[in-house]
């Protein structure tokens, strides 16, 4: 029997560069090459795509596959431009489609869909490029009161965020913030236990199977899990999570209403935050959930029994069905 030729397509243009790669070495090492031909397909800072350390047309590539895993992050991979351009050529492919992609990556929109489900958003100031930082935030400490969080609206990985405790703080993060995106969200922080909850489509006889839910603690000099403790190993990560049977309930439906209302499919990550009255507050949903030996996805997948292999399997399977 002939094997299912994978494209696993990872760096990209994005600021999430080097995540990609990790992601994509790990999902290259673990295929069972009793079934799949893992095909390596880099594409560089610059957008060109290469095979076989060769730069070519990203149409030579879908030649050669019969299945694309996208093993991006952030820009272009994330947003529904890859996906767009996989789809005009009739490619399969892993992960949600252009519009969920696209949505998604866009934090303000896709948090008035959570709202319009019923998922409690963070209150949040909407502040774009050109606008007087200083008046926003004067405003944004009248509205929400300090703390407050401050967050490109379309990057993943944490990039660009940052904790404002006075005002000063948060005129800085707006600038920081604005370097990385073209509109910025001024959230209240919400002290409270973050948590994430992974899922995958038609797994064990459910439509939406939700894995174990991880409670992320950052080290103690950090206020929050940023990028720098997202890998460099020093968040502690307890699945399951230490929380109550109820709370735990709450975050996995809300996990499978943010998944369905953005018209997700095949897998997807949320993060919420947990208030100390047990309240849970999305605050995004990943459409492609880092796959490293970090990341938080298979971690969960294991605590259930569902190995690497045999999750990538589910995902390809997913995508060529």
């Amino acid at each position: 029997m002939a094997k299912i030729k994978v494209g696993v397509v990872r760096g990209g243009p994005s600021s999430e560069y080097e995540v990609s790669l990790e992601t994509g070495k790990a999902v290259l090492q673990a295929l069972d090459r009793n079934r799949y031909e893992p095909i390596d397909v880099l594409i560089d800072k610059d957008g060109a795509w290469h095979l076989s350390g060769i730069v070519v047309s990203p149409e030579k590539v879908f030649r050669v596959v019969d299945v694309i895993f996208n093993a991006l992050h952030g820009e272009y991979g994330e947003d529904g431009m890859i996906q767009r351009l996989l789809e005009r050529h009739a490619i399969k492919y892993t992960g949600s489609g252009t519009a969920a992609s696209a949505v998604a990556m866009q934090k303000r929109l896709a948090r008035e869909i959570f709202k319009l489900a019923g998922i409690h958003i963070p209150p949040t100031l909407i502040v774009k490029k050109g606008d007087d930082i200083s008046i926003f935030a004067a405003e944004a400490i009248r509205r929400m009161s300090l703390p407050l969080v401050v967050k490109p609206a379309s990057r993943g990985s944490s990039i660009g965020v940052t904790h404002a405790k006075n005002i000063y703080e948060l005129v800085l993060g707006m600038e920081n913030a604005f370097r990385c995106d073209k509109e910025v969200l001024v959230e209240k922080y919400i002290e409270g236990r973050e948590a994430t909850c992974a899922l995958l489509e038609d797994f064990r006889g459910e439509k939406h199977y939700t894995f174990p839910v991880i409670e992320i603690i950052p080290p103690p000099k950090k206020s929050f899990f940023d990028y720098e403790c997202k890998y460099d190993g020093s968040t502690q990560e307890i699945c399951p999570g230490r929380f109550s049977v109820d709370v735990r309930d709450k975050i996995q439906k809300a996990a499978i209403a943010a998944h369905a209302s953005l018209g997700c499919r095949h897998y997807s990550r949320s993060d919420f935050i947990v208030s100390p009255d047990n309240k849970v507050y999305i605050l995004e949903l990943n459409t492609l959930p880092g796959l490293t030996s970090q990341s938080l996805a298979p971690k969960a997948a294991a605590a259930i029994g569902l190995e690497f292999p045999e999750l990538l399997d589910h995902l390809i399977t997913l995508a060529l069905r």
